[in-house]
């Protein structure tokens, strides 16, 4: 833990905030390679840190939350845990919620800090990184039915195949089942080589990819193998009932009206649902209406069934990510070519 070194008082800020780190060791591992995790932290949060001998001082107006955000970081190294950009990034993000929501500095970070949220699988453990993600692995826990909905980029897919993993690593369900439309995004399936499953395999790509990052590739192979991990266009869900399954819809919003409520009557016992989609990235033709803005008005109120929002503020891919999402947001349609 590290320790604050508190200047006298006065009618202006202080000039800097100085925190002391008794390990050393642990201190050069906040630091990171050539200081490269203190300079993320300045250029995020546009401080400035001096490095002297044990103890860091911070300048800049938020020097108070940076010095909160290098506290969590050296918890965090002290317990042994990960401290890669995303880590940084994560913190920061939290930290900077508390301010815009007037919460106690540290309630957001907290679960981060401790761990609680971790999702463990066989390759690695994922924790969620914002605050609307924090909320969406809890409601992925507690519901039997979640839907996750907001931009690319921020974790709706990845954060509930990680889910699902646990479930079934942990024996909770039997068999993980990944579902997306198959819609056409300016190309014909017809006009792709090979059979069926060749057509079908680049829409399921994103899924596969995310079970890579969580199953090692040749217990991957065995389970799908074994039919204990399927990958199916949404079209393949009809007719089925999905008892003890974690099942994953991902891309929603290009789901008709009709192929909504398939899926969703498709639940069985001892089984979980995620449904995940961007409402603006809708690919379906001029007039059909998609099935998720339709689940939303109608399901909204049903208890038992939760509702997860993102923004840009909740992209985890590349930060110019976040920009293009918000200048797309800012854009007028009617200035639109």
């Amino acid at each position: 833990m590290a320790t604050n070194t508190l200047l006298p008082p006065s009618a202006d800020p202080p000039l800097e905030r100085v925190l002391e780190f008794p390990d050393n060791r642990l201190l050069i591992e906040l630091c990171g390679e050539f200081d490269r995790n203190l300079a993320q932290i300045e250029h995020l949060m546009d401080v400035q840190i001096v490095r002297r001998g044990n103890t860091l001082a911070i300048h800049g107006g938020a020097q108070d939350m940076a010095a909160d955000a290098l506290e969590v970081l050296y918890d965090r190294a002290e317990g042994g845990r990960s401290l890669d950009p995303g880590d940084i990034d994560a913190v920061v993000r939290l930290g900077t919620a508390n301010v815009e929501t007037g919460a106690r500095a540290g309630d957001q970070i907290e679960m981060f800090q401790t761990g609680d949220l971790e999702i463990k699988t066989r390759k690695k453990t994922v924790e969620p990184r914002t605050k609307a993600q924090q909320d969406y692995v809890k409601a992925l826990f507690a519901h039997e039915l979640a839907f996750g909905i907001g931009p690319a980029g921020t974790g709706k897919t990845y954060l509930a195949v990680a889910v699902a993993v646990n479930q079934m690593v942990n024996g909770h369900v039997e068999r993980i089942i990944l579902s997306r439309p198959a819609v056409e995004a300016g190309e014909k399936l017809g006009y792709l080589p090979g059979d069926m499953k060749d057509k079908v395999d680049p829409y399921m790509q994103p899924l596969y990819d995310a079970l890579n990052d969580f199953l090692p590739g040749k217990q991957l192979a065995k389970l799908i193998e074994e039919k204990r991990i399927e990958i199916a266009p949404l079209a393949f869900m009809r007719g089925r009932t999905l008892s003890n399954a974690y099942v994953v819809l991902d891309e929603a919003q290009n789901a008709t009206s009709m192929q909504m409520k398939m899926f969703l009557t498709r639940l069985g016992q001892g089984s979980r649902m995620v449904v995940t989609g961007d409402r603006s990235q809708i690919d379906l033709p001029r007039g059909v209406s998609s099935g998720l803005r339709e689940a939303e008005r109608i399901l909204g109120d049903v208890e038992g069934i939760s509702f997860n929002y993102f923004t840009s503020k909740d992209v985890v891919r590349h930060p110019m990510v976040a920009k293009i999402i918000e200048a797309y947001d800012a854009d007028d349609p009617a200035e639109r070519g």
